[in-house]
């Protein structure tokens, strides 16, 4: 099964050189994705480099003492994450820590 476009006459992979066509737009979908990764990483060394701290902010001391004692009281990570307005995989992350 092939594909041919009704814009581009040169993209067409159900004649005699589907095969080429194929390995060249694999080589284009390639290098453009190694440039944008390449854009991205420069973006986020830019950001780092004025200062910017990257990631998710940390919570406080404080609220993981708090997910800790209540785990400890026996309640369950999801009762955990409402009382406490965080979610139930950040729960876990810091009883696994």
């Amino acid at each position: 099964m092939g594909f041919r476009s009704f814009t581009e006459q040169y993209l067409d992979s159900t004649g005699l050189f589907k095969d080429a066509i194929i390995s060249i737009l694999a080589l284009i979908a390639k290098q453009e994705r190694v440039r944008l990764s390449e854009r991205t990483k420069a973006g986020m060394a830019r950001t780092k480099a004025k200062g910017t701290v990257l990631g998710a902010p940390t919570k406080s001391q404080e609220l993981i003492r708090q997910v800790l004692l209540m785990k400890g009281e026996g309640k369950s990570n999801g009762a955990i994450a409402r009382a406490c307005n965080i979610s139930p995989s950040t729960v876990a992350k810091y009883l696994a820590a």
